[in-house]
């Protein structure tokens, strides 16, 4: 299998047996995942790979997190301990961690009813309260919320783009569409250049990439959040929207809003956050989806495919969202 890990060396840290089947996971951008079966029970190995979050010492601090929650009762699935008491194992200069396997499928915002939008909603603000309980308050206290996005930044990032699209060969559909969805969001931008929003709001500790892949479900029940890799000090309110604006995207680009405001009125019931702190994070997500261009850069700057599929609805997402802005913001407020 490409990219395999060295199993005899690992599962001997961990006692875990011998290894019968070793499979690696489709899912996930951006670390490498293997469904794990030895002579003492099945696991899930990850290969911390992204150079940007594969510190032992920040992944340790990440298990602590996660161990601390379950200890709260959060769905999630803290890493096993190695035999020399660590729980993160370092093997040819890369970093693991072995978990135990957790049963379960992903399911999008349209795969749940709208109980099971407010059920979702509520988890995450059960992370968010839970976050602030078990993690330190010396960090919080020393960050700051990010600037938000200039627009002569981005015009400037449309014009490399369109430039790169268009020595693009040979031509294909994908440059098609994203040399239309380039003008249209340089004329959007140009429209709404004065609706820029300021720095963030109130910060705390989020898990950082909540979306649909990195929530295992068992049944109509959240068996499991995983893949804190991300996990940091940020805008809790922000992290919310991001998550909606992902599990309630339909593919021609617009969100489903009786589930998102069945999901922002949980969410901001267990989180203690007031209408108006989610009102603004939406005006700030807003403004970041009309300048984010990540997708197009991983395809053009760095010729990585594999966000391609996400394109068209996220894409289209950021031209409907400014036409029905004030529906959105009712949604994530009212």
């Amino acid at each position: 299998m490409p990219h395999a890990p060295p199993l005899g060396a690992l599962l001997r840290q961990y006692s875990a047996g011998s290894a019968l089947a070793c499979e690696p996971v489709d899912q996930g951008l951006l670390n490498r995942g293997y469904r794990l079966r030895t002579t003492r029970g099945r696991y899930f190995l990850k290969h911390h790979f992204d150079p940007e979050t594969a510190d032992p010492a920040a992944i340790t601090r990440q298990h602590r997190a996660t161990q601390r929650l379950a200890d709260l009762g959060v769905p999630v699935a803290p890493p096993l301990t190695g035999r020399d008491g660590r729980t993160v194992a370092v093997v040819g200069g890369h970093a693991y961690a072995l978990h135990p396997w957790v049963d379960g499928r992903h399911r999008h915002g349209g795969q749940l009813t709208t109980a099971q939008c407010g059920r979702l909603g509520a988890l995450l603000g059960v992370v968010h309260a839970s976050l602030e309980r078990v993690m330190r308050t010396q960090a919080r206290a020393r960050a700051k919320s990010p600037e938000t996005a200039e627009a002569a930044d981005t015009f400037a990032l449309i014009d490399d783009l369109l430039a790169r699209v268009r020595r693009h060969r040979p031509a294909d559909s994908f440059d098609e569409l994203a040399r239309h969805r380039l003008l249209e969001r340089r004329a959007l931008l140009e429209q709404h250049a004065d609706r820029r929003p300021p720095r963030g709001g109130s910060v705390g500790w989020v898990h950082g990439d909540f979306h649909p892949f990195n929530l295992l479900y068992k049944g109509d029940a959240p068996a499991a959040i995983v893949d804190w890799d991300r996990l940091g000090v940020k805008p809790r309110a922000e992290e919310a929207v991001r998550a909606a604006a992902i599990f309630f995207v339909r593919p021609a680009g617009a969100l489903d809003l009786p589930k998102v405001r069945a999901y922002a009125r949980a969410y901001r019931r267990t989180a203690g956050a007031p209408p108006s702190e989610l009102a603004a994070a939406a005006h700030r997500v807003w403004w970041e989806r009309l300048n984010d261009f990540w997708m197009l850069r991983w395809h053009y700057e760095r010729g990585d495919t594999r966000a391609d599929p996400q394109f068209p609805a996220a894409s289209a997402l950021a031209v409907w969202w400014t036409r029905e802005y004030d529906a959105v913001c009712d949604a994530f407020a009212g």
